[in-house]
């Protein structure tokens, strides 16, 4: 995948991090309206994206469409790259100084696409991609984020116990990888309480943002 011009500050590009059932979703909902009351500019936004490679991936997760594991990853990495460097996308909103918060990213598609089809073409199709500013890891066991995922009247295709089981697994051998490369991540404990999280949270973000500012 070819290169594009990162002359940015990613200091403001935030991602989080997760097995299904680790409350990502349910924080980015918090966080706007935290962020709300603040004024402060942010750009709430995640992966699958609402573009048409997104919503053909959301298909695809929902067993409406069958593709080979392959098809999904270069799906995924296509949507990402429209999602960064696309008309009003990711690198647009940091360029005009806006916090960018995103529900998943690069390491999402190395722990999923990484277990089913194999790590080599997932490495290869994001290695361009330019790490976030901060990436904040929901970790939580995957039998307990089953039973919250349980919950749901629809279920995707990854959404069983010994998939997201090896994604579990997965997730922790890219997080320390990532580490290891100079990828700043925060572990957040996503088995507390709602509010527990929801604090703890925001106390990462605004750290973050105080220290990079």
């Amino acid at each position: 995948m070819a290169g594009k011009d990162t002359n940015f500050s990613v200091n403001n590009f935030i991602v989080f991090e997760g097995i299904d059932g680790s409350g990502t979703t349910t924080q980015m909902a918090y966080l706007a309206s935290v962020f709300s009351r603040r004024k402060t500019p942010v750009f709430f936004t995640a992966e699958p994206t609402e573009r048409p490679e997104g919503k053909l991936i959301r298909r695809i997760l929902k067993g409406e469409l069958d593709a080979d594991p392959g098809t999904v990853a270069h799906l995924f990495a296509s949507d990402r790259y429209q999602h960064l460097y696309g008309k009003n996308g990711i690198i647009e909103h940091l360029q005009h100084g806006e916090i960018v918060i995103c529900d998943r990213y690069v390491l999402s598609s190395l722990a999923y696409q990484g277990i089913s089809c194999g790590n080599d073409l997932p490495r290869y199709l994001n290695a361009r991609f330019p790490p976030p500013g901060l990436t904040v890891f929901f970790r939580i066991e995957a039998g307990k984020a089953m039973q919250r995922v349980q919950r749901r009247q629809e279920l995707e295709i990854f959404e069983k116990l010994p998939f997201q089981l090896a994604v579990e697994a997965a997730y922790e051998a890219e997080i320390a990888s990532a580490m290891q490369s100079g990828w700043k991540i925060e572990i957040l404990n996503a088995e507390e309480s709602l509010e527990n999280v929801s604090r703890q949270l925001v106390e990462i973000i605004d750290r973050h943002l105080s220290e990079s500012a």
